[in-house]
């Protein structure tokens, strides 16, 4: 199947209804309005095609780059490439899902994470933090740098309430993946949780919460969760 035909397959899978519920999460035209479970199923016509990946991203339409992020080999994509997604993402969703889990599950996480963290565009320094999230996600904790992990839970608890909007999210996510994600920090994340309290984040007109970090983590404690690495972060 080559790009038109793709194309076509999404344009065919969008609906009306589907479409104004990404809008009002912040999804920009061009979109077609598809499930996430309609993507899923195409992604074995994309998966084993590199090339279409990379071009279905480069349309710019909402859809087709979700769509890319779920078919592309992570291993396979250069430092430039994954620059220029995240240059490219146009909505909190691609920058923050899409493009952060397909840049922790390559050879230049950490290097990125950090290089985005530090930028002054916010959607980029929100992908940087969710990056780093999903990068300790599925990372052994023998493999970790826990005490860079540790600079970063003093920046967060430091600066979280005086950031930008989106990054204030991803930083709240981040406090509760190493709570949840890095059992040897778990204690002093948790404590970040109860210091920062409840962040303020502006989700449109979503029916979207912030989740309270301390919260979460006492709930993953409480399912016997803690440590749990996943498989994956792509989804």
């Amino acid at each position: 199947m080559d790009i038109e035909d793709m194309m076509k397959q999404l344009e065919s899978l969008g609906t009306g209804q589907t479409k104004k519920t990404l809008m009002r999460h912040g999804a920009p035209e061009p979109l077609f309005g598809v499930r996430i479970g309609d993507l899923k199923k195409l992604v074995k016509h994309v998966k084993k095609n590199q090339e279409l990946a990379l071009r279905l991203y480069d349309t710019g339409n909402y859809d087709a780059m979700y769509l890319a992020g779920l078919s592309v080999d992570p291993k396979r994509l250069t430092k430039e490439q994954l620059r220029v997604w995240a240059s490219k993402a146009n909505c909190h969703t691609i920058a923050e899902c899409t493009v952060a889990a397909v840049a922790a599950e390559s050879a230049f996480a950490l290097e990125l994470a950090n290089e985005w963290m530090a930028s002054e565009e916010e959607l980029i320094a929100s992908c940087g933090w969710n990056t780093m999230t999903h990068y300790i996600s599925v990372t052994p904790d023998e493999e970790l740098d826990l005490d860079a992990l540790r600079v970063l839970l003093r920046q967060v608890s430091d600066r979280i309430h005086e950031e930008r909007n989106r990054v204030r999210y991803t930083m709240n996510g981040f406090v509760i993946g190493v709570g949840s994600f890095v059992k040897p920090l778990a204690g002093e994340a948790a404590a970040v949780a109860e210091k920062i309290g409840k962040v303020s984040v502006d989700v449109g007109d979503t029916a979207c919460k912030v989740p309270v970090a301390a919260d979460y983590i006492r709930k993953v404690e409480a399912a016997g969760k803690l440590g749990a690495k996943r498989k994956t972060c792509i989804c």
